[in-house]
């Protein structure tokens, strides 16, 4: 017999050696508003096939959680493509960017580029789907040796992971099926189909989007959000990976491995270049119109890159014969102890109150009109603003950077005339995918980014940056991206290698994290996701590069 300590009842139960989470659920009697969809064991995440066979603490989770959507949304990719390839035997799946509160995804019907599905074919495909949630049909477990898997998929034509699993260092592999076709997923999927019962499957610009369960009312689907901008700013990112030939993670790590990264980078750093350029340009070209520009304003989620991006814009402004002058709304955070608190008592430094907003929108409209101003310095050690001498005037040529998180909130510029202001909105669009079936959320790029930064920086432990995460997440759903599509321009930060190139500093950062604390479940899935990637030396990355901020060694 093994002994089960359950999380969520803080009591102790024993069970045969091999019983599944499947069977411990019922015996642990607690309220569960959701169902009980996946689990963690001693701190890491699993399904509920899991069989236990020593002592373990277990905590049982639903959708509400990160760990349950994630187990949610696997299982769902494989029942479009298991039902997909039941209506069109030679079709490939393509499932690849989380957007508009969805998953984008296109069926290649034939293998030949044909995608666009008739509405007669969409209602079969949704119907096949329905036929498997209703028959609740089992999704199967299989670790094998690299090698079997990998003619596994071999067989069914499925090259993209065949290409991911070469390059994976790993002896032993899990790959999962459907019926009779099988499928490979980076983590745990549901125990059957029956429990996805929320869903639907909609057109969507080139493709489809597959919609997902609301996080908080798993009952009804998430609210669907136009972002027609940060869609063009994906497909641009799509197209350069196209022509590259490198859509999928195999392909880069064979890349990599014919000692390509030095140009991958070199390309990648010049697109970003070429594309800040254009928006220096544009810029320019406001300026010398009938009604120029006077201010521009610059956010983007945590660790987007926007005090660097800043910087190099500001040297392209000053090569079109621009003088830019610019400050960061983080200068005007009111004193620590006038910071907003989230419940738990901790200060919200993600807040929009956390900036003195009618103080800086004083400041800024001073300068507008012609004014010398001192700007504070906010002292991020006694959490107060100071004084220090540093006076700004707009001279002619002139034009005010402003940069923040909070930079594109209406309120923060409501009494500047609208013809005035150029919004740029810096975000992290990662277009590379694991494979066909495994896209990378965003906020990975930004996590491991703030994870070596604060590290690096000596600012935050990484499990103090994973414990806030949680919160920094809330904020920007709250406080910065519902303005995005606002944005005159939006800009990329993240580029093909970035993962390979902080693969080195993230892993050696997560090994400090003990095992026994709850940020490990997150430091174990971000190490299993670095597996993947070939890692490569940094040393061919610019000091002028976004990504010297986080890693080190930044000419600004």
């Amino acid at each position: 017999m093994i002994t089960i300590y359950c999380v969520n009842t803080g009591t102790r139960q024993e069970f045969p050696e091999g019983t599944t989470l499947q069977d411990m659920v019922e015996a642990f009697d607690f309220e569960r508003p959701h169902p009980i969809i996946a689990a963690k064991v001693n701190n890491v995440s699993q399904g509920l096939r899991y069989r236990a066979f020593n002592n373990r603490n277990v905590e049982f989770l639903d959708y509400t959680s990160y760990t349950g959507r994630g187990v949610y949304r696997r299982s769902l990719c494989f029942l479009l493509y298991k039902a997909a390839r039941d209506i069109f035997p030679e079709c490939r799946v393509v499932i690849r960017r989380p957007i508009s509160k969805g998953f984008f995804c296109y069926i290649d019907k034939d293998g030949k580029g044909s995608t666009t599905l008739s509405k007669e074919e969409l209602d079969k495909l949704r119907a096949r789907m329905q036929e498997l949630v209703d028959q609740d049909i089992p999704f199967r477990r299989h670790e094998v040796q690299k090698e079997e898997a990998m003619e596994v998929f071999r067989s069914v034509g499925a090259e993209d992971k065949v290409r991911l699993l070469e390059t994976a260092g790993d002896v032993y592999v899990i790959y999962y099926t459907l019926l009779e076709t099988p499928d490979y997923y980076y983590d745990a999927l549901l125990t059957g189909t029956g429990y996805l019962k929320v869903w639907s499957l909609t057109p969507y610009k080139n493709g489809l989007l597959l919609r997902v369960p609301d996080r908080h009312n798993p009952q009804q689907l998430t609210a669907l959000v136009e972002q027609p901008k940060t869609f063009e700013i994906f497909s641009e990112a799509n197209r350069w990976n196209h022509i590259m030939g490198l859509s999928t993670v195999g392909d880069l790590n064979a890349a990599i491995a014919r000692g390509k990264s030095s140009d991958l980078i070199n390309v990648a750093e010049a697109l970003q270049e070429k594309k800040i350029v254009q928006i220096a340009e544009e810029i320019d070209g406001r300026m010398k119109s009938d009604k120029p520009l006077r201010l521009i304003l610059i956010t983007g989620p945590s660790s987007s890159g926007k005090s660097t991006f800043c910087k190099r814009l500001s040297i392209q402004l000053m090569a079109c014969g621009l003088k830019p002058v610019s400050f960061s709304t983080d200068d005007y955070f009111v004193n620590r102890l006038d910071t907003p608190r989230l419940p738990d008592g901790s200060f919200d430094f993600d807040n929009f109150e956390t900036v003195d907003h009618k103080y800086l929108q004083s400041d800024m409209l001073k300068l507008l009109n012609g004014e010398t101003v001192e700007v504070p310095e906010y002292n991020f050690v006694t959490g107060m603003r100071e004084f220090n001498g540093r006076r700004l005037h707009l001279e002619e040529g002139s034009i005010l950077i402003v940069e923040g998180i909070h930079a594109l909130n209406p309120r923060l510029t409501d009494r500047v005339e609208e013809s005035l202001k150029y919004r740029i909105f810096i975000n992290t669009i990662t277009s590379i995918a694991l494979d066909d079936h495994n896209c990378i959320p965003t906020s990975d790029n930004r996590l491991l980014r703030r994870i070596v930064r604060d590290y690096n920086l000596g600012s935050f432990t990484a499990m103090e940056t994973i414990s806030n995460w949680p919160n920094v997440r809330r904020a920007e759903v709250k406080w910065i991206y519902p303005f995005q599509e606002d944005a005159d321009v939006m800009f990329n930060s993240s580029y093909l290698l970035e993962f390979a190139v902080l693969h080195s500093h993230a892993e050696r950062i997560l090994r400090t994290i003990p095992k026994n604390c709850k940020e490990y479940s997150e430091a174990h899935r971000l190490l299993k996701f670095l597996n993947y990637f070939t890692p490569v030396s940094d040393k061919d990355v610019p000091s002028t590069s976004l990504m010297r901020g986080f890693i080190g060694g930044s000419d600004f």
